[in-house]
């Protein structure tokens, strides 16, 4: 028998681990732009809606606290339906309220809609940390997992030199729907991204997990190992005690002061 770890250790780094690591890299693009486009816009809708500092400030503050509410139910989700389904969702959600910011006819608007391009913006996480993890899993891919912060920069680079260009001449409504497209374009390419064999195997499904496997396998020109994919015990997941559990709890509150 073998585990789904030691499958991904035969199988090898190689052509899977690449495309995964530059699909889900441009994940942190399209979420950079989204997030970083309040800065570039906020000066302008001051202008256009007379608004105040607190105002402006609003609209940031509602950005994260939609990431932060929908990360915990994405998270939740994600556990009980799958990867794959919930970072599918997340884009899909994410594109359709920065496209309809991009009509909002009022600063009440503007601010709701923002929030809720903040909660789909979060579920990317949800299958950008799994396949983080799958590239880990091979020992030679750590200066890859270091180079992914680049594509968070590039996102942020990327949209401030778009509103330099498109602000002053077609407006900020049109800077929301040129920002929309990286997000929309990496929607065609999910069917290249698999579930997670990890969380197959979680819910015991074993059968797509070998498929999953066997699919890397292919795609790397090296085959699994010889054998049955064990199944491991099961574990509960996507429990918010566990996170304060003596166990845990250390370690949690010290990730919570970092972040």
């Amino acid at each position: 028998t073998f585990t789904v770890e030691e499958a991904v250790e035969t199988i090898g780094f190689g052509r899977f681990h690449i495309m995964l690591f530059l699909i889900m890299g441009s994940t942190g693009v399209a979420e950079a732009m989204e997030i970083m486009l309040i800065t570039v816009v906020s000066p302008l809708i001051r202008c256009e809606w007379q608004l105040q500092d607190w105002q402006v400030a609003l609209v940031t503050t509602m950005v994260f606290f939609g990431y932060m509410v929908f990360s915990i139910v994405l998270g939740l989700l994600a556990d009980r339906y799958g990867r794959w389904k919930i970072l599918l969702l997340s884009f899909l959600w994410a594109a359709y309220f920065s496209l309809l910011t991009s009509f909002a006819p009022s600063y009440t608007w503007f601010v709701f809609l923002r929030a809720m391009v903040g909660g789909g913006v979060s579920g990317h996480a949800q299958g950008r940390e799994e396949n983080k993890r799958v590239v880990a899993m091979c020992s030679c891919s750590n200066p890859l997992l270091s180079l992914g912060k680049v594509f968070w920069l590039a996102g942020s680079l990327l949209i401030i030199g778009l509103a330099s260009v498109v602000n002053p001449t077609i407006g900020w409504r049109w800077l929301i729907r040129i920002a929309s497209i990286p997000g929309i374009l990496l929607i065609l390419v999910f069917k290249f991204i698999p579930e997670s064999a990890r969380y197959n195997v979680s819910t015991g499904n074993t059968g797509a997990a070998l498929a999953t496997l066997q699919r890397i396998a292919r795609i790397n020109r090296a085959a699994v190992p010889e054998g049955h994919l064990r199944e491991p015990a099961q574990e509960r997941r996507g429990r918010f005690k566990d996170l304060i559990h003596p166990k845990y709890l250390r370690t949690t509150l010290q990730i919570w002061i970092i972040w």
